[in-house]
């Protein structure tokens, strides 16, 4: 079924006039991140529209409109000077939110609305009104000192590569001791890769932190070195990426950590990966269990507190005080908390708790995912409909749902009984429906790669629980699609042509040149329902707009050449 489809799709490209026709697409976007905390993001929204203008753009897409709600007097003002000069430059303001993959905007309403993974049963000890964690897993690093080698081989540690070849036993530079790891060579070949690997025993659904000292030389990136716990199957449990000061450093500590869910055994990697050049030093690696760390309370996140040997269950705010994490920061470099016991609590001196709750953490070096089946989610994202309808009046919405790398791991979403594709798609139709229900006629949009196969839409995606496959069947069929992975451009435009949807390409991203663009217009020519392209940086690099202006909306070579799609009037995803 799919190879017929496929075949339709590839005989309707064939009769529009051949892949080589160019074309100007009506939707011609430019994406413009701006807080609005000072008048000057103001003055730059009026630079950036003034150029688009100019160089034939037809709309700005302003991300993090679910703050809308949050927002000051002098923000909803700024909002408004934003809006007027987007009409004064005929400019259509595309509000873009609601993500829970990053989910800054969600926590900033509420903090503990950040997706939880559950700890089960960590050992808490009461003493002297407290009790503090003890670990009782059976994790434990060796050699973390690199101390024991015999020649560039280190005892306990295996090797990706030949020792000696690129990773080495230096005697000249250390954190501690009389030795270090020495990390170069890698840029030598595709990968970029270049570790060691212990494996550890552990305790299923328990969290670990792990820390390095690290020093670089000349590195590129400057944040390649990497801490990462693998299962059996090959899931990473610590997707993270330690911010850099620069290529060159002297040592830093990097810290990160991660849940052991359903493995009792973590391959512990720590070196480079994705490296280009440079020298990198590691010493004095750690391992250790902690609980109560960046712990989430909310009703989907419960927490309780079990007596080891009666079993008896505590009640919060009768044996212990509420129980928090004062630094929920879902980084790893703060003090455990620890529960404190009231004045007639029935937990004694020297009892054994067992304590299970759910626990935040941050992917990358900033993205900490939102519960995307808590009630309050809800509640949050509905406030700000109405005040989008009020302050820019859209015709179109842009549903940020990407790159939701965890969820349905809390018992929020446990307790719905669906699987993880059923969830993310009940959750972006809902989002589709509230556009619909504040502005019946208004396009909706969303990013491409939570529902293309041939991107996110997979069986096993980072900290997902369950697989996240088929999840583009619960799209409404007049969606239109943002694509935006470069390299599989052909065939996820190709995906969703073949299936009805209408696609705007994702472009550029920071590069040097419009090589990216270019390379999306050639392939948009060739599908069916391309209806756009936008201008996409998210370092605010506007030095190539004009020149991409110009090649999106001045294609045409000759008279006749390069027709635009725009003949009968805008067109829409819906088909109106």
């Amino acid at each position: 079924m799919f190879a017929t489809a496929m075949g339709a799709h590839a005989d309707a490209r064939e009769s529009l006039g051949g892949a080589n026709r160019k074309k100007i697409y009506p939707d011609r976007w430019v994406y413009v991140s701006r807080s609005f905390a000072t008048d000057k993001d103001v003055e730059e929204v009026r630079e950036i529209a003034r150029t688009a203008a100019e160089h034939g753009l037809t709309a700005i897409v302003l991300p993090g409109m679910d703050r809308i709600s949050l927002g000051t007097a002098e923000y909803l003002e700024r909002l408004r000077k934003v809006k007027k000069i987007a009409d004064q430059y005929r400019l259509e303001i595309i509000p873009s939110a609601f993500n829970t993959g990053y989910g800054g905007a969600i926590r900033d309403h509420n903090r503990n609305l950040a997706e939880g993974m559950l700890v089960k049963d960590a050992l808490f000890v009461a003493r002297d009104g407290e009790a503090c964690f003890v670990a009782d897993s059976p994790a434990k690093l060796e050699n973390g000192g690199f101390e024991q080698f015999q020649g560039d081989r280190f005892a306990a540690f295996e090797q990706q590569d030949e020792p000696g070849k690129k990773t080495f036993a230096d005697t000249a530079v250390s954190h501690s001791g009389k030795a270090s790891l020495r990390i170069e060579n890698f840029g030598d070949t595709k990968s970029g890769i270049a570790r060691v690997v212990q494996e550890v025993r552990v305790t299923p659904n328990r969290c670990y932190r792990v820390s390095a000292w690290v020093r670089t030389e000349d590195a590129e990136p400057a944040s390649l070195f990497s801490i990462k716990s693998f299962t059996h199957d090959g899931r990473d449990l610590s997707p993270f990426e330690p911010p850099a000061p620069a290529p060159t450093s002297g040592w830093r500590q990097v810290t990160t950590a991660f849940n052991s869910w359903y493995a009792d055994r973590i391959a512990l990697n720590f070196g480079v990966f994705e490296g280009v050049k440079g020298k990198v030093w590691v010493d004095d690696v750690e391992l250790e269990e902690v609980g109560l760390m960046n712990v989430v309370r909310r009703k989907g996140a419960p927490l309780t507190v079990r007596d080891e040997t009666s079993g008896t269950i505590y009640e919060e705010g009768r044996d212990f005080a509420p129980v928090a994490d004062p630094n929920l920061d879902f980084q790893w470099t703060h003090e455990m908390p620890f529960i404190h016991l009231l004045p007639a609590s029935r937990i004694k001196n020297g009892a054994r708790l067992r304590v299970s709750y759910y626990h935040g953490t941050t992917i990358y070096n900033d993205q900490v995912p939102a519960c995307p089946s808590e009630p309050q989610t809800y509640e949050i994202w509905k406030q700000q409909f109405p005040l989008i309808e009020k302050y820019l009046s859209p015709k179109r919405y842009f549903l940020s749902v990407d790159e939701v790398r965890l969820f349905n791991r809390c018992e929020a979403c446990r307790s719905r009984h669906m699987t993880a594709a059923a969830i993310l798609g009940q959750m972006t139709q809902w989002l589709y429906d509230q556009v619909r229900a504040v502005n019946p006629k208004a396009e909706v949009f969303v990013w491409s790669d939570m529902f293309d196969p041939n991107h996110n839409s997979v069986s096993q995606y980072y900290l997902v629980d369950g697989s996240l496959e088929n999840t583009w069947q619960y799209l409404p069929k007049d969606m239109g699609i943002v694509v935006w992975y470069f390299e599989k451009r052909r065939e996820s435009l190709d995906f969703f042509s073949s299936r009805g949807f209408r696609t705007v390409a994702g472009a550029y991203y920071d590069g040097d040149d419009l090589e990216n663009p270019q390379g999306w217009l050639e392939a948009m020519d060739s599908t069916p329902k391309a209806a756009g392209i936008m201008y996409t940086t998210w370092s605010s690099n506007y030095k190539l707009l004009a020149p991409f202006g110009d090649l999106v909306s001045k294609r045409a070579e000759r008279p006749g050449e390069g027709a635009s799609v725009r003949e009968s009037g805008p067109a829409s995803c819906s088909g109106r």
